[in-house]
């Protein structure tokens, strides 16, 4: 099943504590290529998500994000520094001593201060468990996408696979036609200069035409390039790379054609082929 490297994704997860939220993107790139942008309490889990990246992708520019958003802190979560308040206080008295006209110290201002009033903490390892299933989860969410988008992918190349063997076919139909009409043409040029005519040297130079003109070898090839690509694309591993050559090969192909050609009408499906081919090897940059 071809995969597209072109995707993206995005999981929240709810705690008491906050939200953690994680994004995935990625683009066509030759090789696998991941970013990954963690917040500091998520460092030590780098490691474990570059693994789960490997497992599961094997091209592409991957631009992977976790974000952790705290909620505010209700009375319940809230705790006294203690030996901080304790301090304020003391200097706070040390000061009033040297004051005649120091106010009383108002317990509430204490309680402003930086650092006084701290929330409780998250466990480290709740925490940690709740990002890396996050992680996982919008990775699977990643690779579905990408393999949907394959499936689409897929049926283009299908479709324009079938219009490369509908042209071949016609070639082939016509070849016999088109080679029996430029042997006709020549005999009737050579008829009109009337110029006597070594009919076996003729048949020679017949001969070398027919061969030098003969495209079924390229017609064979071209099929047999379009049934490797059908099978290809039935593997259920990454295919991109195979897929790009078959598509150099198909490209050659239909080149060489070209330049055999006798007749407009097999230039115009040789000149076709190509852009069917330019059309299928576009979208096959984008196959895993």
């Amino acid at each position: 099943m071809p995969r597209s490297m072109t995707g993206f994704a995005r999981i929240e997860h709810q705690a008491p504590w906050g939200t953690i939220a994680c994004e995935i993107r990625s683009v066509n790139h030759r090789y696998l290529e991941p970013t990954l942008r963690l917040p500091e309490n998520l460092r030590a889990l780098e490691g474990d998500f570059r693994t789960l990246l490997k497992e599961r992708i094997s091209r592409g520019k991957v631009e992977a994000s976790v974000f952790i958003k705290l909620e505010s802190a209700g009375q319940h979560d809230l705790a006294l520094n203690t030996e901080l308040a304790e301090k304020i206080q003391s200097l706070a008295s040390e000061v009033a001593s040297k004051l005649s006209t120091a106010a009383p110290i108002n317990p509430i201002d204490v309680l402003k201060w930086p650092g006084v009033l701290q929330s409780a903490e998250v466990d480290k390892a709740e925490l940690e468990s709740h990002a890396l299933d996050t992680f996982q989860r919008t990775l699977d969410t990643l690779v579905t996408n990408r393999e949907r988008e394959g499936e689409e992918l897929k049926k283009f190349i299908k479709q324009r696979l079938d219009d490369v063997a509908e042209h071949v076919a016609r070639v082939r139909i016509r070849l016999p036609e088109i080679l029996e009409a430029h042997q006709l043409k020549l005999r009737e040029k050579l008829d009109a200069m009337k110029v006597d005519v070594d009919e076996d040297r003729l048949a020679q130079e017949l001969v070398f035409i027919a061969q030098k003109a003969d495209v079924a070898e390229e017609l064979d090839r071209l099929e047999a390039h379009i049934s490797e690509v059908k099978l290809t694309l039935k593997q259920q591993k990454p295919i991109g790379r195979r897929l790009d050559f078959l598509m150099q090969e198909l490209n050659r192909e239909a080149n060489t054609l070209s330049s055999k050609s006798m007749a407009s009408d097999t230039t115009q499906s040789a000149v076709d082929l190509k852009v069917l081919i330019e059309q299928m090897r576009e979208q096959v940059q984008n196959i895993e």
